[in-house]
Formats: C-alpha cells, sequence, structure tokens
C-alpha cells in the first residue's frame, strides 16, 4: 500500500510539475499567434494606404502616342496625376482631366473629365514598351507610390517615325 500511496502521489508532483509547463507552452503559442496577427494586420494597413485599391484605367497605343483614362473609385471626381515611363525610363506627366464621356457611360466615374494623352515624345526605332503609373500622395504628403494602371503597352514607331503602332506578342 505504501508503494502505491508513494507512486500516486509521485504521479501528482510530477504531472503537478508538467501543468505549468503546459500552460507556459500554450500562452507562447498564442502569445506568438496574435503577434502575427498584429504584423500582418499592420502590413495589409501601410499596403492598402500606399498602393490604394481604388484607382482604376487603362491605356492604349494611338497612331500619335499613349492615350487612356484613370479613376479614382473613392472618389470618383478626383484628377489623378498620371505619369509615362517608356523602356523603364520617366518621359512625361499629366494630369488626367481631358474628356472621355465612354467612362462615365461605363459608371467608372462621376463625370467626362479622367482622359490622358501623351503625345509629343520620341523613341528610336524598335519594340519599347510603356506603361502608365498613377501618381499617389500619402495623406501626410510624406511618401509618394506609383501604382501601375493597366497592362504594359508593346509599341514601335514607323519607318519615319511620326505615328507608332502597336505589337502584339
Amino acid at each position: 500500500m505504501f508503494g502505491l500511496t508513494s507512486c500516486r502521489l509521485a504521479a501528482c508532483s510530477t504531472g503537478a510539475a508538467i501543468m505549468p509547463r503546459m500552460k507556459l507552452a500554450h500562452a507562447l503559442i498564442v502569445k506568438s499567434i496574435a503577434e502575427t496577427l498584429l504584423v500582418a494586420g499592420l502590413a495589409v494597413g501601410f499596403y492598402v494606404s500606399a498602393f490604394p485599391p481604388t484607382y482604376h484605367g487603362w491605356g492604349e497605343i494611338t497612331p500619335d502616342g499613349v492615350a487612356g483614362w484613370a479613376v479614382n473609385s473613392a472618389d470618383t471626381f478626383e484628377r489623378l496625376e498620371v505619369q509615362l515611363f517608356i523602356d523603364d525610363k520617366f518621359v512625361a506627366g499629366a494630369i488626367a482631366n481631358q474628356s472621355r464621356p465612354d467612362v462615365v457611360a461605363a459608371g467608372w466615374a462621376g463625370d467626362e473629365w479622367h482622359g490622358f494623352k501623351f503625345s509629343s515624345f520620341s523613341v528610336p526605332q524598335g519594340a519599347h514598351t510603356a506603361r502608365i503609373y498613377v501618381l499617389h500622395r500619402s495623406s501626410d504628403g510624406n511618401r509618394q507610390t506609383l501604382q501601375l494602371l493597366g497592362n504594359p503597352l508593346d509599341f514601335a514607331p514607323d519607318a519615319d517615325g511620326r505615328q507608332i503602332r502597336p505589337l502584339r506578342f
């Protein structure tokens, strides 16, 4: 009987020693999960503020340049600043404030003044890639980010360099 009692007591004392360790392990796991969720929330919050998902638009190659439209769906009357990059080099910037009745008719904007056009640039012969970006300034003005509008546009100038034509790959 004495051996059974001490075994029970030993089991109880060993179990009592394991319980605090298990509680500590569970507390550390919960803490790690909470920290991971906090960091993920901060990262998503920063990403959404730096690259708002509310910018929409499109660009296309025209015979005399690049044209398109840009809208902020959070403020459909805002005029966005767009920038043209050709072969990853800045070429020009403009405010998207030209008439595009098709954009308002499609329900993208509150008015028709969201178009842009870049036509005064020259490039050497050969294939080139144009990208249109919207310039986003943070609310405090300390950060600026560029958000790609639509898809990259591949084009080449004609032989005399006066017109450009889209390339299809």
